[in-house]
C-alpha cells in the first residue's frame, strides 16, 4: 500500500506531481490568451480563459486539499464538495467497491465508497495508490 501514514492514520492524497501539472498547464492557457489576445485573435481567447480557470481550479484544489480520503478507528474522512471534508462513521458505509472499466485497450479502476446517502467515487490519480490496493485497506481496516 502507497499510503501515507501519520499516527497510524492511512491517507491517501492526490500527487505533487499531478497539481504542478495542474498549475503548469493553467499558466499555459493564460499564456496562449495572453498571446492571442495581443495578436488580435478573440476566438483563441475565449477557448484559452476558461480553459486556464478550470484547469488552475483543479489544480488549486490539489493544493488545498490534497488527502482526499483518510482512515481511522471510527471510520473515515472524504473530501465532499470542492474542498470540504465530511466524517462517515465505520457503521454507515454500505460497501466498498472496484469499478473496473476497460475501453479502447485501457483498464480504469475507480474505488467507490457507498453510505447510503452518497456515493463517494475516487480515482487512482486522486488516491496516489490502486484503488483496489485501498479498498482491500479498508476493509481490512473496519469498512
Amino acid at each position: 500500500m502507497t499510503a501515507t501514514w501519520i499516527v497510524s492514520i492511512p491517507m491517501w492524497r492526490v500527487g505533487r506531481e499531478l497539481a504542478v501539472f495542474k498549475i503548469l498547464g493553467a499558466l499555459a492557457c493564460a499564456g496562449l490568451a495572453v498571446f492571442w489576445y495581443v495578436g488580435g485573435d478573440v476566438r483563441g481567447v475565449i477557448l484559452a480563459v476558461p480553459a486556464a480557470v478550470l484547469v488552475g481550479a483543479m489544480g488549486l484544489r490539489d493544493v488545498l486539499v490534497p488527502v482526499r480520503l483518510a482512515a481511522d478507528e471510527d471510520g473515515i474522512t472524504v473530501v465532499h464538495g470542492y474542498a470540504g471534508r465530511r466524517h462517515v462513521p465505520w457503521e454507515r458505509i454500505e460497501d466498498v467497491k472496484v469499478d473496473v472499466r476497460r475501453r479502447w485497450g485501457l483498464r480504469s479502476e475507480m474505488l467507490e465508497i457507498d453510505t447510503g446517502d452518497h456515493l463517494h467515487i475516487f480515482s487512482a490519480h486522486d488516491l496516489g495508490a490502486s484503488p483496489t490496493e485501498v479498498a482491500a485497506a479498508l476493509r481490512r481496516r473496519g469498512a
